[in-house]
């Protein structure tokens, strides 16, 4: 086990790419350059709006609900519980819920490998936020969802969501324009929602390239501290993909891992059951294996 940064290969690993989306580059683009406006409109309670809903949407939303619950069904929980954690992941302006959850199960399957949509064998940047500006030649949409996500595809409210997470987030912005003006959107929406992103693209890029390897698994995964303490506890990586149905990605006593912290507090008010952790002789025999 080392504390050294991971050697990236420039080699391909992925399918071809084809289709710029400039709609996509556009997006990032414009809302990366919309937080400037922080120089105008900051107020305190714009800044704590910010971290609320930052919490509520990228670490209920995406690391508890989209990931651990949707993506790897780690946990158990009412459905009025589903959907609301799912809902608060959607104002993350990520795309719908099944497409989210399909790339990243297909992520697993081949991480690091050919057919990784996000390998970071292919560099930081495409595994960081480059990936997602082109379209593959050999999988669309569709057959990607029918192929990771057919237990979601059946779920209407999930495809609702998918077609209307813009309009979701877009009335969220009038709402909190409502209520605290042209501050709390440039902060509630534009800062907030760029901090997510980069929250969870750094799980894609730096927790395969910065950190230590606690388990000598088949791929580029690291425990990257920096990260998890920027994302809920998302960056002990790869513990993550040593049990990646384990609720709990921080393993040991010092890797803080809130998201689990919240699934635990979830379990003790009937929120939650069946929450998944890795099996004590499991655990053991990988330690032993990794010493």
């Amino acid at each position: 086990m080392s504390d050294t940064s991971v050697l990236l290969t420039s080699s391909p690993s992925v399918a071809p790419r084809t289709r710029f989306t400039y709609l996509q580059f556009g997006f990032l683009i414009a809302l990366h350059l919309a937080t400037v406006a922080v120089i105008w409109h900051t107020t305190w309670a714009a800044v704590g709006v910010c971290l609320l809903l930052h919490a509520l949407t990228g670490g209920l939303g995406i690391c508890v609900g989209w990931h651990r619950l949707l993506t790897h069904r780690s946990f158990k929980c009412p459905r009025a519980v589903e959907y609301t954690l799912t809902l608060l992941g959607t104002l993350t302006m990520q795309g719908g819920p099944i497409d989210w959850v399909a790339h990243h199960r297909k992520h697993h399957q081949f991480s690091d490998k050919p057919g990784d949509p996000h390998s970071a064998r292919d560099g930081f940047w495409w595994s960081h936020v480059l990936w997602m500006l082109w379209v593959p030649t050999n999988e669309g949409t569709r057959q990607l969802t029918q192929r990771y996500t057919p237990d979601m595809i059946r779920v209407p409210f999930y495809r609702f969501l998918g077609r209307t997470f813009v309009g979701l987030s877009v009335l969220l912005g009038i709402l909190l324009y409502l209520l605290g003006g042209w501050p709390f959107v440039v902060w509630g929406m534009f800062v907030r929602i760029v901090l997510t992103f980069h929250h969870t693209f750094l799980v894609n890029s730096a927790s395969h390239a910065f950190g230590y390897r606690t388990f000598p698994i088949d791929d580029l995964s690291t425990n990257c501290w920096w990260v998890a303490a920027v994302s809920y506890g998302e960056g002990w990586h790869n513990n993550h993909h040593a049990f990646p149905t384990s609720a709990r990605h921080g393993l040991k006593r010092w890797e803080l891992d809130p998201s689990y912290w919240t699934i635990r507090l979830m379990e003790t008010v009937g929120l939650a059951w069946d929450v998944r952790t890795p099996p004590p002789e499991k655990l053991q025999a990988k330690m032993t294996e990794a010493a």
